[in-house]
């Protein structure tokens, strides 16, 4: 057989075909790889999604979507691309971490050859010669447990919310703390910490990457274009929602990992309470009691935006990109505290934790 496909692939007039193909018979790099895709209610941009997973993996990869419970049809559209699909129990609140955690366990019982599991959410379409590169870092660099790449907004455009998550996605290369929800792990790394914790409703990721990094690992950002995400923010609601959970990720993560020597969000923990609540507060509580001079603090906003905008500027060649960003991260202060808020409430009232939602 070896023989055989030598003639074929050099001595055969076909044999340019073969040598610029971008899978060989064996698959190369991604021989050992598996995908995850975890979605709810995504629509066409699932549809996007798997036919990008279609356009660049071999037939060879296993590749499971797993349904947090969606009503438009998500599951029949992954079966009809012919991938295993996993339906999540209605009866435990639905997480992402649940989900990818209920993929990767999946492929692993499955095809227990797999060394690495690509994670990406069914609003994301994976870009071309991401896999390749990424498998290859991770043989390179066996310290390494996760690498991640440039998550760029599909419709930066169309919105100034989409905006900001493109530039919210655009993160520093090299050896980071984090990563987000589409990476490309390893399943040794995986197993050792057991995935995510299947009980946050956001902020699993950088969870697992601390747990990680814990264990000796380390994260990589790989100057290289990963995904293309549709977010589909286009209403203020959506972005206040999308902050609020933002704000419970920092409370839970804190609760979580916030005592020394992580000190885990603490800087945010308190810039959320002090931004979103006490300040403006005890500016307009103080105000008949100080002749009105208590409103100046409120002259900590500008200052504040001031601060964000120098610092984005470092990063941004572009003033208005700046100015968007500090403008929108000091209103966010606004939401932060909320969601901060419901999750010490939640935590003290015991109460069941649901997904908070913003599309």
């Amino acid at each position: 057989m070896v023989t055989l496909l030598k003639f074929i692939t050099v001595s055969s007039p076909y044999s340019q075909f073969f040598l610029n193909c971008p899978y060989t018979m064996t698959n190369g790099p991604l021989e050992r790889l598996g995908v995850v895709t975890i979605g709810r209610n995504e629509g066409e941009r699932l549809v996007e999604c798997l036919k990008s997973l279609q356009k660049l993996l071999p037939p060879t990869v296993p590749v499971v979507y797993v349904d947090s419970g969606s009503t438009d049809g998500s599951p029949e559209t992954a079966r009809k691309f012919g991938y295993t699909v996993l339906p999540l129990d209605s009866s435990i609140p639905f997480t992402a971490a649940r989900g990818r955690n209920t993929g990767w366990k999946y492929l692993v019982e499955h095809y227990p050859h797999l060394e690495y599991i690509q994670f990406l959410d069914g609003d994301c379409e994976l870009l071309p010669h991401w896999l390749e590169s990424a498998v290859s870092r991770l043989q390179e660099n066996p310290q390494l447990a996760v690498v991640c790449g440039r998550v760029k907004e599909k419709y930066p455009h169309k919105s100034v919310y989409n905006l900001l998550m493109d530039m919210e996605w655009n993160t520093p290369v090299g050896e980071a703390l984090y990563c987000g929800g589409n990476a490309l792990i390893r399943v040794e790394a995986l197993k050792q910490v057991d995935g995510y914790n299947s009980s946050l409703i956001c902020g699993e990721e950088p969870d697992m990457c601390l747990r990680l990094r814990q264990r000796g690992w380390k994260i990589e950002r790989l100057p290289i274009d990963m995904v293309r995400h549709d977010g589909a923010v286009y209403h203020f609601s959506q972005w206040w929602r999308r902050m609020v959970r933002g704000g419970w990720a920092v409370a839970q993560g804190f609760h979580l990992h916030g005592r020394p020597p992580e000190n885990y969000k603490k800087k945010e923990l308190f810039s959320g309470f002090f931004w979103g609540f006490f300040l403006p507060f005890f500016a307009v509580f103080l105000a008949p009691f100080s002749s009105y001079y208590s409103l100046f603090l409120l002259l900590g906003y500008p200052a504040l935006f001031f601060k964000i905008f120098l610092s984005r500027r470092k990063f941004d060649t572009s003033n208005r990109h700046a100015f968007i960003y500090a403008y929108w991260c000091v209103i966010s202060k606004f939401p932060q505290a909320i969601g901060q808020t419901k999750y010490l409430l939640t935590l003290l009232k015991r109460d069941r934790v649901n997904i908070i939602e913003y599309k």
